[in-house]
Parts: structure tokens; sequence; C-alpha cells
């Protein structure tokens, strides 16, 4: 699948993609002028604060009811619940510190529980104490720490769930001993956003490292028995090689690379090919493709669509190159 990719020649965007870039909602623009255009502090900032009261950001802290949740659920399979919806104004970056982002973390903290979306055992636990999947503590660790929420009972949890191979695994609980990269990858995500919120203690940073480990010994997508391309998880028969946003639970190469960036790893031989990945997918005008979109209803648009150009794939794949390339 990937023996005949492009030689890693990783060039800057040039202006046009840049431009089509900024000519987006504020959730993208902002972190286009802070990753790829060099804009002042104070203008990035500016343009952050917006996604709270324009767009995309705006829209779904609207859609937010009165009892804290979205689509009245902490978690369901549609992707519109509270969990997906913090997710997303995680990925959009809400300002944390603004208004509208204190008001809504503040309902989802003092009214959500778990009752009618997690386990029975669960029923009660207030939301960002998390349920019994990693996966899904995952998810809300995240979320929750990124909107500076007490997760410190997810993390607890996390750390004494991790397996002998360095990940994590949700079948965990019915007898696996071998971890699955949908779920560590959605650990990890929460361990460093942990850590960047609450600052670093050796045994979060030493599990989030064997993590990182377990998918840089498989390539971010061969199997470490035999180096075979994994075509497909098993679980969610999603492909790994091709790029969906939002992700939700789902692992893919360019979100296991993305991790990375923000995770500061240094670069290394193990990451080739699948930097080789991404680049074979960049197409004449240098954008990226939309190639995946999990079945599930979406709380707000962000897209135009499978096969089409995509604003969010782009910006992410830029953002990894320009860190590969920084480090070799």
């Amino acid at each position: 699948m990937t023996t005949n990719l492009p030689k890693r020649q990783v060039s800057e965007p040039n202006q046009s993609i840049i431009d089509w870039l900024l000519d987006a909602d504020p959730a993208i623009r902002w972190q286009v002028m802070r990753d790829l255009s060099g804009a002042p502090l104070e203008l990035v900032a500016a343009e952050r604060a917006r996604v709270a009261t324009e767009g995309w950001g705006a829209e779904l802290l609207a859609l937010q009811g009165e009892d804290g949740r979205w689509a009245n659920a902490a978690w369901n399979r549609g992707w519109n619940s509270t969990m997906h919806a913090l997710m997303l104004l995680r990925d959009f970056g809400l300002d944390p510190a603004s208004e509208p982002s204190q008001r809504a973390l503040g309902l989802v903290r003092e009214k959500v529980t778990w009752k009618g979306s997690g386990p029975p055992e669960c029923e009660n636990n207030p939301f960002f104490a998390g349920e019994i999947e990693p996966c899904i503590n995952g998810q809300v660790g995240a979320a929750g720490a990124y909107f500076g929420q007490d997760v410190r009972g997810i993390v607890a949890r996390l750390l004494g769930e991790q397996l002998d191979d360095g990940g994590w695994n949700c079948e965990a609980e019915n007898g696996s001993t071998r971890s699955s990269f949908n779920t560590t990858i959605c650990v990890l995500e929460a361990l460093f956003e942990h850590e960047l919120s609450a600052g670093s203690r050796p045994e979060v940073t030493a599990a989030r490292q064997r993590g990182q480990e377990y998918l840089l010994e498989r390539h971010l997508f061969r199997r470490k028995s035999t180096g075979e391309v994994i075509a497909r998880d098993r679980k969610g028969n999603a492909t790994w090689t091709e790029f969906a946003f939002p992700t939700w639970w789902h692992y893919d190469v360019l979100r296991g690379l993305d991790y990375l960036r923000r995770a500061r790893a240094a670069p290394d031989e193990r990451l080739a090919e699948a930097i080789d990945l991404v680049l074979s997918k960049r197409d004449s005008d240098g954008r990226w493709p939309l190639e995946v979109r999990y079945p599930g209803e979406m709380p707000v648009e962000i897209d135009e669509g499978v096969g089409q150009p995509s604003r969010w794939i782009t910006l992410r794949a830029l953002r990894v190159l320009a860190w590969y390339s920084a480090g070799n």
C-alpha cells in the first residue's frame, strides 16, 4: 500500500492555500493565523475570541439545553451528545476562559450525569467523573482537561488500565490483553491534555510515553508481529489510512501524527512511512480531501463533504508536515 509513495519533500504552503484556509469559520481561521501565517498574537487572540460568538462555535453552544446536556445525553452513538459537543468545541479552540465557555462548562459540571448514557453502576456519576470504558473516558478526560475541569479520577483510572504492551483497550474487561489503536489514541490525548492543564506528573508522563511507543513500534499503522499494514480495524471497520474529521473514537494515521505533533515528540524514521502517506494525499492545488465521515448526526456542519477539499484535514496535515520537517 505504501511502497511507491513520494519522497518526503515537505514544502511550505503557498499563499493561495493560506488564503483559502483563512476564508473560513473563526474556529479554523484563528488556528491558521497562529500556526501557518505567523499573525501577531493579539490578532490571533481576537480571532479566537470570535469562536464563542460567531459561526460554528456559537451555533454549537446555542444547542446546549438548560439541563447542561446536548441532545439530551451525556453520550450517544449519534455524535451530537454532550461529550461529542465538548470534543468539537475543544477542536474549535473555544477559549476556556471565555464567559460562554464558563457558563456551558458550569452547566455540565453541575447538572449532567451518566444516567441513561452509561452502564447502570455509573448512572449517578457526575459527567467529569466518567464511566468505565477507557475510550469514552479518554474523550471525556481530554475535553474536561482542556476546559479546566477536574478529571483526576478519570486519569487515575486510565493509568491503572494500561496494558503490558503499553496501550489501552476497551475490551480488556472482556479478557483482551492486546491494546487497541482506537482506545490508545483517545487515552493519550486525555493524558496529554491533563498534563497541559494540571501540570506533569512522573507517573502520567511515563504512561503516556509508553503509549506513544506502542504507536511508534507499529509505525502508526502496521502490525508489530508481521509488519503488515492494518487495512481495517476490527471493531469499527474504519480504514486507518483514510482521514476523517471529526474522528470521534476512531483512530487514523493523521490523528496519530497530530497527537505526536502536539505532544512535541521527536520525529524519527518510524514515522517516515506515515508522513509519506500524508504527502501522497495532497492534491494538485495543495489541499487534502475529507475521505471519511462516520455515520451519525453532526450537530453543526463543518465541512463540504466526503471527497471534497477539507480545510480541517488540510490544516492538520500542514501542521504535521511542518512539525516533521522541523525535526528532521
